[in-house]
C-alpha cells in the first residue's frame, strides 16, 4: 500500500484552518485514492478517468461515497469530463454489465442504492469501465476508469468512516 504525502512546502504554505480542513489520505491504490473528510464527515474511493475522448472542458472522476450520519453507504456518483446534452443517455460500462445513470450537466450517479450495489459489484470484477454519453455541442463523451486498486479504495473508504455514527 502506498501513502499519499504532500510536500512539507506545500503544507507550510497552507493557513492551520486549511490543513485541519482537508480530507486524510486513507491511503493509495494504484489509480484509485481512499479519503476521509472529518469536517463533514464522509469518506471516499476516487479516481480520474485513464483516457477520455477529446479534449476535457472539466476535471472528470468517478467515486464512491460514505455518509454515515445521513446513512448513506457506498454511493456511486462520476463528474464528466465535459457537459451532458440535456436528455442525452448516460451509459456506465462495467465489463458486460451496463448501467443507465441519472443526473445532469457534467454530474451523474445512479438511481437507487440497489443500483449503487450493483455497481460497486461490478467494479470488484472487471478490469476498467466507461461512462459514455453526448456533449452539449454533439460530441462523444467517453471516459475510462482502470479498476485496479478500485476495490481496496472502496474497502478502505468503508473503513474509514465505520466507527462514525
Amino acid at each position: 500500500m502506498r501513502r499519499a504525502l504532500f510536500p512539507v512546502s506545500i503544507l507550510l504554505a497552507l493557513p492551520a484552518a486549511a490543513i485541519a480542513a482537508a480530507p486524510t489520505a486513507l491511503g493509495v491504490f494504484e489509480g484509485w485514492g481512499a479519503f476521509r473528510d472529518p469536517a463533514t464527515p464522509r469518506c471516499y474511493a476516487i479516481a480520474a478517468p485513464s483516457a477520455t475522448i477529446g479534449r476535457p472542458e472539466a476535471k472528470g472522476y468517478a467515486s464512491i461515497g460514505y455518509w454515515p450520519k445521513s446513512g448513506i453507504r457506498g454511493q456511486f456518483y462520476v463528474r464528466l469530463s465535459r457537459p451532458r446534452r440535456d436528455g442525452a443517455e448516460l451509459r456506465l460500462t462495467i465489463g458486460s454489465r451496463r448501467f443507465i445513470l441519472t443526473g445532469s450537466g457534467v454530474h451523474g450517479w445512479a438511481s437507487d442504492a440497489r443500483m449503487d450495489a450493483g455497481i460497486i459489484a461490478a467494479m470488484r470484477a472487471a478490469p476498467s469501465m466507461s461512462v459514455e454519453s453526448t456533449s452539449t455541442t454533439g460530441r462523444a463523451i467517453a471516459d475510462t476508469y482502470k479498476l485496479r486498486g478500485a476495490a481496496t479504495a472502496i474497502d478502505a473508504a468503508a473503513l474509514g468512516c465505520a466507527r462514525i455514527r
